[in-house]
């Protein structure tokens, strides 16, 4: 079976219109252009000092060994990068290389294997730089807080909740799998409790943590009755009843604008996890 090989130094989608590619051709079993290609490159960065490079994708036909042309992909990619480094070329911060090795959809021609493809935009349209690659604005918060899904955390598996507080960064959400609700209300089911003794005991033993309830409802097109922000102000009174002083706790209600799974859900499984509470760490 044909092995996908890639090195990936960040990740956004690489086939966005207005993006344009320039691609250069290699001997067989070389990493270096020749001289026409090399030529044809040089004119190509002459005509393009203005433009910016986001992404440089290398392959190589399936003549040889899956591991040798995966190699042999990734060198080609050096060997342009390095060239365009001299050149003092514009490249995106998250500058982001693939080496496809003999795993893509090739041509019959075996030459036309042989290649590197540079991805980068036109000074016209740097402007549309983030839109053009599909990068939307980071998300923040009214303190100016960049929110982090738990899942981005990598926490251990089987972590607490006093083990994810300690590895977390500020801004980390991390969601509160055992808070339930009795259908359509903000009324908390008995078996809540565990879990909300054990953010009572965080709470305490992190005096200066501050938090962010955030409530989510699933099945539905709209909160119309902002239930998500109910249940949120349901288990801050029962923080607040425990002693825990109101200043540390803001609350926040997203309806169904941050679901984990599209709506409606295709199971219970997906709406039980766009059904949740979360909390979100403003400070530890």
């Amino acid at each position: 079976m044909k092995r996908f090989a890639g090195l990936l130094l960040l990740l956004f989608p690489l086939f966005i219109s207005a993006q344009e590619s320039f691609t250069v051709f290699f001997e067989s079993n070389k990493h270096e252009l020749n001289k026409k290609q090399t030529e044809l490159l040089q004119n190509w960065i002459t005509g393009n000092k203005d433009s910016k490079i986001v992404a440089i994708n290398g392959f190589a036909d399936e003549v040889g060994t899956n591991v040798y042309n995966d190699s042999l992909s990734r060198r080609r990619v050096n060997s342009i990068h390095g060239i365009i480094l001299k050149n003092n070329m514009k490249i995106r911060d998250d500058f982001k290389t693939r080496s496809f090795g003999e795993g893509f959809q090739q041509s019959k021609i075996k030459a036309e294997n042989r290649k590197v493809i540079i991805y980068y935009i036109l000074p016209k349209d740097l402007h549309r730089e983030n839109e053009i690659l599909g990068i939307k604005p980071a998300e923040l918060t009214e303190e100016g807080i960049v929110p982090i899904e738990e899942e981005d955390m990598h926490f251990p598996e089987n972590a607490t909740l006093e083990d994810k507080v300690k590895l977390a960064r500020v801004g980390t959400r991390i969601v509160m799998k055992d808070i339930l609700f009795y259908q359509n209300t903000f009324a908390v089911v008995p078996s809540s409790k565990r879990a909300i003794d054990e953010l009572l005991m965080v709470l305490d033993r992190n005096p200066n943590m501050r938090i962010e309830i955030q409530g989510h409802i699933c099945c539905v097109k709209e909160d119309k009755r902002n239930l998500s922000l109910e249940r949120a102000k349901q288990i801050r009174r029962i923080l607040e009843g425990n002693m825990i002083p109101g200043k540390r706790i803001k609350v926040k209600g997203f309806g169904v604008s941050h679901p984990k799974f599209p709506i409606p859900e295709a199971n219970d499984a997906q709406a039980a996890a766009n059904r949740r509470v979360e909390i979100m760490i403003l400070s530890k």
